[in-house]
């Protein structure tokens, strides 16, 4: 588990004292909010990406200009492939390549929250190298903090510490990461010890990675929030709607999944499968909001909810209209119910409440609805589980909840003037 505490022993003695200062600086009710985020921060890089988008608006509103970024270091360490790991617009990813000096010239890019500068090698030699080398020395002189970064093969050599003494020169914000550790795994703890000695560090300050994996670039990113103030905020008032975004990616996962389950000629919502899926899908929310359960509670939280006497009355009352066949039905009401008990598992771990069986009522005839029209287009002939899976993916991800927690949120408050599935059968 990340804590503030964690974070600030990678930045040099200097700054700590400045950091926490910020930190204690804070409200109760928003430190409180960002620990819980440090918490809860994403290891995996695409997640980090959603992160940095959502938290985007939040900067350019609040703050106008956004800070900037230098990654800097010696030629062929692993500078553009980490660049790439942290913008979000493929257009502007950088090209990789294993031959030293690939990158000539500096590049820019938006990660979200902040402008990130990829730099070609500090460290290059004759005519060419000499620019390069002035370019990158540039940025570093322009950013508002430094990434600097190492090979984990290479290590520190001569060339390697001047370089590093002339970036600290600056005086800029900084964090020393060492790339490319899982070449060196078994030796990683005595080439940390190595490479810090060498920079006059302690070892806690080298932060590890593997930038084309995206390994610990949680922590390069969150090293580098934690010396922003505003960008610690941005991620901040950013978390609500990542937890509801990736909760929403699991719920759509599951609820493809429950469609074609449904599609077996067995009893609708009690056949033993869909209730592991639907108890998979809660255990996984559970983790997103910060919350430590079983599978055996994740079990019990779906049974508490009973969707699935619901979804067997909504299929009974469905199939009295006659005029649409019973794969349909199933796979929509088994996709529906899922899709609300990913609802309610997100809203009873972010607010502790337990939806009533009337808002449970109204939101999954809704979203039965829904489906149902979408689903229409497939025709009556059972389609095979690829399609469908597709069907209620496209469906769901093109759907306003998946944006919003709140449009789902008025979605199960609002009381109905009509039947909206019987009237729409008996168009």
């Amino acid at each position: 588990m990340l804590s503030f505490e964690d974070l600030i022993k990678k930045f040099p003695p200097e700054l700590r004292e400045t950091l926490r200062f910020v930190w204690d600086s804070l409200p109760p009710v928003e430190r409180t909010t960002l620990q819980t985020l440090l918490n809860g921060f994403p290891a995996d890089a695409n997640l980090i990406r959603l992160l940095l988008s959502l938290s985007a608006t939040q900067v350019r509103l609040a703050f106008g200009q956004k800070h900037q970024v230098a990654i800097v270091g010696p030629a062929n360490v692993g500078k553009s492939t980490l660049y790439n790991q942290l913008v979000y617009r493929k257009e502007d990813k950088a090209r990789v390549s294993p031959v030293p000096g690939t990158t000539r010239i500096n590049q820019t890019a938006d990660t979200g929250i902040f402008r990130i500068i990829d730099t070609p090698g500090a460290d290059a030699v004759g005519y060419m190298g000499d620019k390069e080398r002035q370019q990158a020395l540039d940025a570093a002189q322009k950013a508002d903090f430094l990434v600097i970064l190492f090979d984990a093969i290479q290590g520190i050599k001569r060339t390697e510490h001047d370089l590093f003494e002339q970036l600290t020169s600056l005086g800029k914000p900084y964090i020393v990461v060492l790339n490319k550790t899982d070449l060196v795994r078994k030796e990683l703890s005595q080439v940390i010890e190595h490479v810090a000695a060498n920079l006059s560090l302690k070892p806690e300050q080298v932060i590890p990675i593997v930038a084309r994996d995206g390994k610990n670039i949680s922590q390069v990113l969150m090293s580098i929030a934690v010396a922003e103030p505003e960008i610690v905020a941005a991620l901040g008032r950013a978390m609500p709607a990542y937890r509801w975004q990736l909760a929403w990616r699991a719920i759509v996962s599951a609820a493809s999944v429950s469609a074609v389950i449904a599609l077996t000629p067995l009893p609708i919502i009690d056949f033993a499968p869909l209730m592991v899926n639907q108890t998979i899908m809660v255990l996984g929310i559970a983790r997103i909001y910060n919350f430590q359960i079983t599978l055996q509670r994740a079990r019990e939280l779906v049974l508490t909810f009973g969707l699935g006497f619901l979804g067997r009355t909504l299929f009974y009352e469905l199939s009295k209209f006659g005029g649409l066949p019973g794969w349909l039905l199933a796979a929509a009401i088994a996709s529906s119910t899922t899709v609300v008990m990913g609802y309610a598992a997100a809203n009873w771990f972010e607010k502790g409440q337990k939806l009533s069986s009337s808002a449970l009522g109204i939101l999954t005839r809704k979203i039965t609805a829904d489906m149902l029209n979408s689903l229409k287009s497939m025709g009556k002939r059972k389609p095979g589980k690829k399609s469908l899976q597709d069907a209620i993916t496209q469906t769901l991800e093109s759907s306003t909840m998946s944006q919003d927690k709140q449009v789902i949120d008025q979605q199960a408050a609002s009381e109905p003037t009509r039947n909206d599935l019987e009237t729409q059968e008996m168009k």
